[in-house]
């Protein structure tokens, strides 16, 4: 798995709501191209849990519910895993990336997993990536370039909010300069940015499972 490679997705992968990145906003497109067999595991933690509260309306007297914001984990990118990733999170939860300890660009892409999938996420990366990756548009992409704790939100909110399994990969090409990717990824118009690079940091490793509950 060595070698240059166009950077090139998976076209089912591609979320109808994911645009093109602008030079001021540098927003990019999540899908990317397959690898064959990789392997790794990924890295899980403690779960999170939601809260909501309920007070009085001081003008009417009146009982009004507020609802907690939402709780936010953020995982800890570095080369080439996901760190203080929680194993479950309640439905409604955010994701941020912080990239400070990495010396690469780094995205974390939330894949669905079906529900009548029961092999482990390092299972699924080694025999059958490509199905994987081409399952389901992604839930949310988020990037982060290397030393920078302030992510790039690309496609959806960072958010999950359907209960279920889900695989968490990055697909950046190894040894591509940030500058260069996202400058590609805005002038792509919506489509794949056309980079070298190295494999995908997957092949690397960098892969996790995470099981949102109600």
């Amino acid at each position: 798995m060595s070698g240059s490679i166009h950077h090139r997705p998976v076209p089912v992968i591609a979320a109808p709501s994911c645009t093109a990145p602008t030079a001021a906003g540098r927003r990019t497109p999540g899908g990317r191209r397959a690898t064959s067999r990789v392997f790794g595991v990924g890295l899980v933690g403690l779960a999170l849990v939601a809260t909501a509260c309920g007070d009085d309306d001081p003008a009417t007297g009146t009982a009004t519910t507020t609802a907690a914001a939402s709780p936010t984990v953020t995982v800890r990118a570095v080369d080439f895993a996901f760190q203080d990733l929680p194993a479950a999170v309640t439905a409604g939860t955010r994701f941020t990336l912080d990239n400070t300890a990495a010396t690469e660009l780094h995205e974390m892409v939330a894949i669905p997993i079906a529900s009548d999938e029961s092999r482990p996420i390092g299972e699924l990366v080694q025999d059958d990536l490509e199905a994987l990756l081409t399952s389901a548009p992604p839930a949310f992409v988020v990037l982060a370039p290397p030393g920078d704790a302030d992510p790039i939100v690309a496609v959806g909110d960072g958010v999950l909010t359907t209960p279920g399994r889900y695989a968490l990969v990055c697909m950046i090409p190894t040894g591509v300069d940030p500058g260069v990717y996202l400058d590609a990824a805005a002038a792509s118009n919506g489509g794949p940015p056309q980079v070298e690079g190295g494999p995908p940091h997957i092949a690397h490793g960098m892969f996790a499972e995470i099981t949102v509950a109600n």
